[in-house]
């Protein structure tokens, strides 16, 4: 059942692309690098790795970022960048389960907010949904848990002020 959480503010170094669902894995796969040249740096994580949904576009593709939190300013070379992941109230709600029930799940989060009155952090743009905050963090590392089944991520959905 989701909660409702309130977060801090978080610093994150991400990279960015625009996907379709087939075409997931050329941002999903950037994560392994990006924690590399971090930790290269001396660079320590301050959380888990996440994907951040930017913009729902239509015909099923997203603005996403495969980011990764970090303690104070870090820089970082091209394409990765700094930003920050806004303070606020979030819809917190786990799923355990392979990435191709996050879907469903994200679904089932959202008619709850829906059936909660709850008014999210998202605009509608020329160039589709804009979300201030939309988040799959990512709970589990597959090279510890090879099982897709048993990997937990977190859906945290920011909520309007």
């Amino acid at each position: 059942m989701p909660t409702i959480v309130q977060r801090p503010a978080q610093r994150y170094v991400a990279e960015r692309a625009t996907v379709a669902i087939p075409e997931f894995p050329r941002i999903a796969d950037r994560l392994p690098p990006l924690i590399g040249g971090l930790a290269a740096r001396g660079v320590a994580l301050a959380g888990a790795p996440f994907f951040r949904y930017r913009v729902l576009h239509p015909g099923m593709r997203f603005t996403v970022e495969a980011g990764v939190p970090v303690d104070g300013e870090v820089e970082v070379d091209d394409p990765a960048f700094p930003d920050e992941l806004p303070a606020g109230r979030y819809v917190l709600d786990t799923y355990v389960g392979a990435p191709d029930g996050l879907a469903a799940a994200t679904a089932s989060v959202l008619e709850w907010g829906a059936t909660e009155g709850i008014e999210w952090d998202r605009r509608e743009a020329a160039g589709g949904e804009e979300w201030g905050c939309r988040l799959e963090v990512l709970r589990s590392n597959p090279l510890e848990v090879p099982d897709p089944a048993q990997w937990v991520t977190d859906l945290l959905f920011r909520v309007a002020d």
